[in-house]
């Protein structure tokens, strides 16, 4: 009698081990998986970022070599490009709210969203079969 019940606890010790190891393992490819994904969105963001840099950047020196021309000075032409930057600038920071961190956070929410339906879709299929 007390040799089942040895092997009872060593059976149910050993399925107990191996669900632990399992869903440890699960919870290490759930966080790979959102990890690779927030990388990815980090990543093109940042070359959005990059090429929209460079796109200033030229408009600037169009806008600055265009006024150069007309007023005969590039550098009242470059100055002028100069201060519409700067002033670009202070509403971009006055506005960031609306315009940069609300966006981005409602771009990452909309993300960890449909990550968390698809692991939630997922989860149901398993469980039908």
């Amino acid at each position: 009698m007390e040799d089942n019940f040895s092997n009872y606890f060593t059976e149910t010790g050993k399925v107990a081990r191996e669900y632990v190891e399992t869903r440890l393992n699960l919870i290490k490819y759930q966080a790979a998986g959102k990890l690779s994904k927030a990388l990815g969105l980090f990543f093109s963001l940042i070359m959005a970022f990059l090429l929209f840099f460079f796109v200033i950047v030229f408009l600037g020196m169009v806008m600055g070599f265009w006024i150069g021309e007309m007023v005969n000075s590039f550098t009242i032409g470059f100055s002028c490009a100069a201060g519409f930057f700067v002033l670009l600038l202070i509403l971009v920071l006055l506005f960031r709210k609306s315009l940069i961190e609300r966006p981005l956070a409602n771009m990452l929410a909309a993300e960890l969203i449909d990550e968390i339906e698809d692991m939630e879709e997922h989860a149901e299929e398993k469980i039908k079969e």
